[in-house]
């Protein structure tokens, strides 16, 4: 797997984490987040638990599985980021616009607070 992909996939199942993370095991949320928040290897991981690599390797993928699985069923992490996407829409359309720049502020720190919220 290239560098591209790896960080593509660390992203994705870090933005999974964000909205599924309460629904997998507490052993799920310490591996994922020990492995893709804090970096540690499969080794460090597996020395840490006293189990072996093999085992740390398989709880992360069975937790990334998860992670998808959620995802397919309830979606967030895609209306997450299409509502991020018009959002930023919204953001453009109101520079563009012929409203005076007091409105424009206003309706622009109203979509960066929407932003923020999501």
């Amino acid at each position: 797997m290239s560098q591209e992909n790896r960080l593509e996939k660390t992203n994705r199942i870090n933005l999974l984490f964000d909205f599924y993370e309460r629904l997998l095991t507490e052993k799920q949320q310490t591996f994922l987040k020990h492995y893709f928040h804090e970096d540690f290897s499969l080794g460090e991981i597996a020395s840490e638990f006293e189990i072996s690599r093999q085992a740390v390797y398989e709880h992360i993928k069975r937790a990334e599985q998860v992670l998808e699985t959620y995802e397919e069923k309830l979606g967030l992490l895609k209306k997450h980021e299409e509502r991020l996407h018009e959002l930023e829409k919204l953001r453009n359309l109101l520079n563009d616009s012929a409203l005076n720049e007091h409105d424009k502020k206003l309706m622009t720190d109203m979509v960066n607070q929407l932003m923020l919220w999501d």
